[in-house]
């Protein structure tokens, strides 16, 4: 059975929560690595949703 790929939602808390660790530990990499994750996972979204209203406009 093949696992269900998470959305971006939940990459978009799973980056916070690595930058929250990250400033809390004072480990700037791992912030910046829960920022980019919250970056790539906002542009995923915006992407599958501009994909959405696409096929809506167009029919499929």
């Amino acid at each position: 059975m093949a696992k269900a790929k998470p959305n971006a939602k939940v990459h978009q808390i799973r980056g916070k929560v690595k930058e929250t660790l990250g400033k809390a530990l004072g480990d700037s990499s791992m912030q910046q690595a829960g920022r980019g994750e919250q970056l790539r996972a906002k542009a995923h979204e915006m992407t599958e949703r501009a994909a959405g209203h696409l096929r809506k406009r167009n029919g499929h």
